[in-house]
């Protein structure tokens, strides 16, 4: 999750609101790519997760990053909570899960680098403290109360509020790991085509990147229980938005969405002020109950905005939501899937025209049944499975028009870091069908044995 927002003045006009958004908006040439990536830290001797306070903990993780590799600490409270370094950083998930949110980088041999650069790192310093790491949608045999909850204010203030909103708000918190890309607009119109059809196209994301069927030891039923737990989370501030898709939807429209979803907290001096369910139209107004007679920074609204989770949202740029956490080459694959498919404008007309037809019964439909069967879901005859091989070779269509270069000119294109979503296509098995197999198969129902097999 994201860490304070800061910069900006007060908002003393409406326009302001959209206008930040607005602001993201770039040239071609300027368009980047940001990855992000949560992964499971636990002790290798007991596959207990790790706690943050100790010598094998998470606190001891970012220290050991910190030290010796260079990262800049960020605290709060005394506690160390997040690292930066080149634009990027490392932060804390409210269970201890750790992620990297990226530095925006120009193509994705550069954010694959990345990603590899910050893994062998983490390996080094859990390897030194007697810790392993994995990549799973949701923790596998952990129970609510084995998973600590960081020392964060704003975890502490979504943990209460998630109670009273959701059945599985604070699972979501704490058992979840996803992958995630963040993406550029050039203007308004474009922007609403990106997040049509990245909203629409994420059960696609959500189907070949299914990889959590494993709840408290045991199959819970779905490919991706991390997509289920975002079902029943709070209503206010998730889903795939039918508005997006109606006539005369821009950022205003984005604004006026969000001045619905109810606030969680303020930020004022290293503090988190509970703001719970309160109206940021209030705070427009002067008249927000937990700080009567302030009005709003800009940094306030962009911090509201991080306290919205769609299937995709928009800030200063497009975020992809709907992908589980997953093994280490899958990391790359989740970039260039939408990468191929949103910066080459041919691609994002191609993806456009897919979807123009689905309403918003089916496109919610898709949502559900990817969870539920992944890609071996169907939905008002849509097959899941051949829906994904279109949008996969629309994907690599458009990453060979890119044609961005890597290796010193040895790699022509972006287009192998698909290779494991053409190959998932190529046998029909999704990182969480075979997790099942395997569980069925040679683990004999033993669901610890995922640690040995799949961690980092």
């Amino acid at each position: 999750m994201s860490i304070p927002q800061s910069g900006g003045g007060p908002i003393e006009r409406h326009e302001q609101l959209a206008e930040y958004l607005a602001d993201g908006c770039k040239p071609k040439e300027d368009w980047r790519i940001g990855t992000e990536h949560e992964k499971f830290g636990y002790c290798k001797d007991t596959l207990k997760p790790l706690p943050y306070d100790g010598p094998r903990s998470i606190k001891a993780m970012l220290e050991g990053l910190r030290d010796r590799f260079g990262w800049a600490p960020l605290e709060e409270g005394g506690n160390i909570i997040g690292l930066v370094k080149d634009g990027a950083n490392v932060s804390l998930e409210p269970g201890g899960q750790l992620e990297l949110s990226g530095a925006p980088l120009e193509n994705i041999h550069q954010t694959c680098d990345e990603v590899n650069e910050h893994l062998r790192e983490v390996q080094s310093v859990a390897d030194d403290i007697g810790a392993r790491f994995i990549g799973l949608g949701s923790a596998p045999h952990w129970t609510h109360d084995d998973m600590p909850l960081m020392p964060k204010g704003r975890y502490k203030l979504m943990d209460a509020y998630m109670q009273k909103v959701g059945d599985l708000g604070t699972s979501m918190m704490r058992r979840t790991c996803t992958v995630q890309v963040n993406l550029d607009f050039a203007s308004e119109a474009d922007m609403v085509q990106k997040l049509r059809v990245s909203l629409a196209l994420q059960p696609v994301a959500t189907a070949l990147f299914s990889n959590s069927p494993f709840t408290e030891g045991k199959l819970n039923g779905h490919k991706s229980w991390r997509s289920r737990i975002w079902r029943d989370l709070d209503e206010d501030r998730t889903g795939m938005l039918p508005f997006v898709f109606e006539d005369g939807f821009g950022f205003e429209a984005w604004v006026q969405y969000a001045l619905d979803v109810p606030m969680y907290f303020v930020y004022r001096d290293g503090q988190y002020i509970d703001a719970l369910g309160m109206s940021f139209r209030d705070f427009l107004k002067g008249e927000l109950p937990a700080l009567p007679g302030e009005k709003p920074l800009i940094s306030d609204w962009a911090d509201h905005l991080t306290t919205l989770f769609p299937e995709a949202r928009i800030k200063k740029f497009i975020e992809m939501r709907g992908a589980d956490g997953g093994p280490w080459r899958r990391l790359c694959a989740l970039p260039a899937f939408w990468v191929g498919l949103i910066y080459d404008q041919s691609a994002l007309d191609a993806a456009t025209d897919l979807i123009k037809g689905w309403d918003a019964e089916t496109r919610d439909a898709l949502r559900v049944a990817a969870s539920v069967d992944g890609l071996a879901a169907k939905v008002n005859g849509i097959s899941m499975h051949e829906l994904a091989t279109r949008v996969v070779k629309i994907a690599e269509d458009g990453l060979k028009a890119r044609a961005r270069e890597g290796a010193g000119g040895m790699l022509p294109d972006e287009t192998h870091f698909l290779n494991a979503l053409i190959e998932t296509l190529e046998t029909g098995e999704t990182p969480a069908d075979e997790l099942i197999r395997r569980y069925h198969d040679d683990w004999n129902g033993d669901v610890a044995r995922v640690f040995a097999e799949y961690s980092y």
